[in-house]
């Protein structure tokens, strides 16, 4: 790991911060480790979110809205999931055998929420202005290349609709399924108490995002 303690330019304190912030549900339950990194990626996440509002804050001068949108572009799964596997992270991971067979790519949500926690980590061990900086060094150079886009933020897009629209909006749990460490999520979302789409993800991001796309396909039928 200390090739990659290089390339972030840090130097850690708290080696076992970061074991636990690559180690997996199924990794910690077939190996009896004490943690896995479900608590570091909750931390990360809330990390991620702070930076990038203090950043288009100090730097931009759009409006909230426009703001919020593009926080959501560059930190979202599938932007985590590019800076994770940029970074290398992948070769850190520790999953079970019941997660990862051999030669097969891991989940995208898995190596997406290493990126959050691995911040996390830094967080803890080393503090604000430190993952402040390494972030930033992570995710600046991708918003100043007009040729990398990541997906669009279909739960924004849907928003800002119903909202001119004047109408109410939820995201409802439909189904919660299988182990821990490989969960299931489907998702409704309701505009004025009508179901317009239905998504699957392996997380509830995922799919209620995957449920707004669907609600948005369906509206622009519907006009």
């Amino acid at each position: 790991m200390e090739e990659l303690f290089e390339r972030l330019h840090i130097k850690p304190k708290d080696q076992e911060l970061y074991k636990t912030a690559f180690s997996h549900s199924s990794y910690v339950n077939e190996h009896k480790v004490k943690n896995d990194y479900e608590r570091l990626e909750f931390l990360g996440d809330a990390v991620l979110d702070l930076v990038m509002a203090d950043y288009l804050y100090t730097h931009h001068k759009e409006s909230e809205g426009e703001m919020t949108k593009v926080r959501a572009t560059y930190v979202c799964e599938n932007a985590n999931y590019t800076y994770a596997t940029d970074l290398g992270l992948t070769k850190y991971i520790l999953v079970g055998h019941g997660e990862s067979k051999e030669g097969e790519p891991l989940k995208k949500a898995i190596v997406a929420d290493i990126f959050e926690a691995l911040m996390g980590a830094i967080y803890m061990d080393l503090g604000y202005a430190t993952v402040r900086n390494v972030i930033l060094k992570i995710i600046v150079p991708y918003m100043n290349n007009p040729e990398i886009k990541f997906f669009s933020d279909y739960k924004s897009s849907l928003q800002e609709f119903v909202q001119t629209e004047q109408k109410s909006l939820e995201y409802k749990i439909v189904k919660e399924e299988g182990p821990a460490h490989k969960k299931t999520f489907t998702m409704d979302v309701i505009i004025d108490g009508i179901v317009y789409g239905t998504g699957i993800g392996s997380s509830k991001k995922e799919a209620e995002q995957e449920a707004a796309k669907y609600a948005l396909e369906k509206l622009a039928i519907k006009k």
